[in-house]
């Protein structure tokens, strides 16, 4: 298996959120299995004829959403995305339950908005 990437240069979409969504997208499907190797940031901006910055930003944002790991000199690998994002939302859920105690919602106000959330965000 490789890392496939195209970028459309005339997308309205800058190139390091395509690359960001096409890399998010292949690990979560499991194109790219967990602990694959990434090429490194230099490499990948070369073969896809980008700039090093632009692909540093994905690998950033990539990582921030727990969707690689960098191991310093060993390279940056596809993480278990699955686990990392089952926690963050853990995180988010418990931050937003906070915060509707401290605005004074009620429970079932602060459950109607999460639904409205879900169903504007899913489109259902």
């Amino acid at each position: 298996m490789t890392l496939k990437i195209v970028i459309d240069t005339h997308s309205a979409t800058a190139p390091y959120e395509q690359l960001r969504a096409q890399i998010s997208g292949q690990a979560r499907s499991g194109v790219l299995p967990v602990g694959y190797k990434l090429p490194t940031v230099r490499g990948l901006a070369e073969e896809l004829g980008l700039a090093a910055n632009t692909v540093a930003k994905a690998y950033r944002a990539l990582e921030g959403d727990g969707v690689i790991e960098t191991r310093g000199r060993n390279g940056t690998f596809i993480a278990a995305a699955g686990e990392a994002a089952e926690r963050q939302a853990a995180s988010a859920a418990q931050a937003y339950a906070e915060q509707v105690r401290r605005l004074g919602l009620s429970r079932e106000d602060a459950a109607a908005a999460v639904e409205e959330a879900l169903r504007a965000a899913y489109g259902k």
